[in-house]
């Protein structure tokens, strides 16, 4: 039954061919049976499942469950979820319980979903393999030695393994769709303001947005309805209707016009990820979709726009940590000063720290307008040209990572590494456009069979007609 995608497994709920406790029980058995190899969940909530579980089947039975009720969901742990464990990956909240629990959860918990547990990240979010995570690192279900991706790395394995039906992640700067990429699911980045950031942990404010990762389009279209929506508490959420994204997405991509960035073609990129981008262009093609090329030029400067940005804002957002209110805390008798120091220094890992010292420093006197002001003047010419390339294409077609998924370790002694693999991600974030991860296959890489993947990228609130396209790549896809 793991096998089933989400409208498979509601339709069983509701034609109660199974139940959901049946079906929990099963994802719970795998997650013992499996997880051990991979470690993509950081807290499996086995006994609140079951209760969900239990009170989904009397929703069904008095015949007022939703598309989601009663199917097992997983959550990266950046989201807070009341009376239970958020880490955010991190020694920090090792010891923290959220007394509160995040929009987008809430919004699955009144759709009647089920919750199996919290998923393994990057701490806080920082990082693109899951390995800086204080609970280990995550492991890439298609070969154990690799990496699954990050920062979501703990979903995109459990989606992948068949450890849960679907899970939620996070965005900051590809974080969903190239952990996606490497397990081999589909990964959608919301337009940013698309969907509540109310109890998420804060990243980079400016760039962070939740997202579904899962194993079909169609499934990324219902749980994107089920998070999405206005939300009073965050002021950066749209205040806007939500569509209903599921709805035309086999009308077909006939007429549609995809642009071909040439700035993304980089030298040294591997033969087998510009054979997979040839590849989707020509589905593209052959659904009756017109490509031609754009030029997007200030792409050479989103890499260290990005890295002056995010570590800015992750600099203010993580002062909180203080080890007084909540958290990590290391008493001594040296003061309060030295609390706070000890407190964070034992309390955050070696890519925290980075990030933390580089935003601080962006931000300092002196420096703020050589690196941070200019920062965002760069950022305001990424996204006036990614709105002047929507006026003429429906979609942006590009790889997703200059690379498939690397061995674990690999990068140890150069972070800088990670940090160019984001070069097609980060655009989307700084654009605040939306953006999708759809599987075409797999490379022979390295003397390793491992998932390829090519993103699609719409303008802003453009999910409909970006589901529509990835939907038909899919149908190609999957017909060859």
């Amino acid at each position: 039954m793991h096998e089933k995608t989400l409208a498979e497994l509601s339709q069983a709920l509701q034609s109660k061919a199974l139940s959901s406790v049946e079906l929990t029980q099963h994802y719970l058995k795998r997650i013992e049976q499996l997880d051990g190899s991979l470690n993509s969940y950081i807290t499996v909530t086995a006994e609140s499942a079951l209760e969900q579980a239990k009170a989904a089947d009397a929703r069904i039975a008095a015949g007022n469950a939703s598309a989601l009720t009663g199917i097992p969901l997983a959550h990266k742990d950046l989201f807070c979820t009341q009376g239970q464990r958020t880490s955010c990956g991190s020694k920090m909240l090792d010891n923290f319980i959220s007394p509160y629990e995040s929009t987008v959860t809430q919004r699955f918990l009144d759709a009647g979903s089920v919750s199996l547990g919290k998923t393994n990240l990057d701490e806080f979010a920082m990082g693109s393999s899951t390995e800086s995570s204080f609970y280990g690192p995550t492991r890439n279900p298609w070969d154990t030695d690799r990496v699954p991706g990050g920062s979501s790395g703990g979903s995109a394995s459990a989606v992948a393994a068949r450890l849960c039906a679907a899970a939620t992640g996070t965005d900051t700067g590809g974080s969903i769709r190239q952990p996606a990429s490497f397990s081999g699911i589909v990964g959608l980045k919301p337009t940013y303001g698309r969907c509540s950031r109310w109890g998420i942990v804060a990243f980079a404010s400016s760039l962070d947005q939740a997202g579904p990762l899962t194993r079909s389009v169609a499934d990324a279209a219902h749980m994107l309805g089920a998070m999405a929506g206005h939300d009073p508490k965050d002021s950066t959420s749209a205040p806007i209707p939500v569509p209903d994204f599921a709805a035309g997405l086999d009308a077909g991509v006939k007429g549609l016009k995809v642009g071909i960035p040439k700035e993304y073609t980089l030298d040294g990129m591997p033969p087998e990820i510009e054979a997979l981008w040839t590849q989707g262009m020509d589905w593209l093609k052959d659904q009756g979709c017109e490509c031609v090329e754009v030029s997007l030029p200030h792409t050479k400067y989103a890499l260290p726009t990005y890295y002056i940005i995010a570590p800015a804002e992750a600099s203010s957002n993580l002062a909180r940590y203080d080890g007084v209110r909540y958290g990590n805390r290391i008493d001594n008798s040296n003061g309060v000063i030295d609390m706070y120091r000890q407190s964070r220094a034992n309390g955050f890992g070696a890519e925290v720290k980075r990030r933390i010292i580089l935003g601080t420093y962006v931000l300092s006197s002196g420096y703020s307008d050589q690196f941070y002001l200019r920062a965002q003047k760069a950022r305001t010419l990424i996204q006036r040209e990614y709105q002047q390339a929507f006026q003429s294409v429906d979609a942006i077609v590009g790889p997703v990572s200059p690379a498939p998924a690397r061995m674990i370790g690999q990068n140890a002694d150069d972070p800088l590494q990670d940090y160019l693999a984001d070069i097609y991600t980060i655009c989307a974030n700084l654009a605040g456009v939306c953006g999708i991860r759809v599987p075409c296959g797999s490379v022979n890489y390295e003397g390793s069979n491992l998932r390829g993947g090519l993103q699609l990228m719409g303008p802003h609130l453009g999910e409909p007609a970006l589901l529509r396209a990835a939907r038909a790549w899919e149908v190609i896809r999957d017909a060859e």
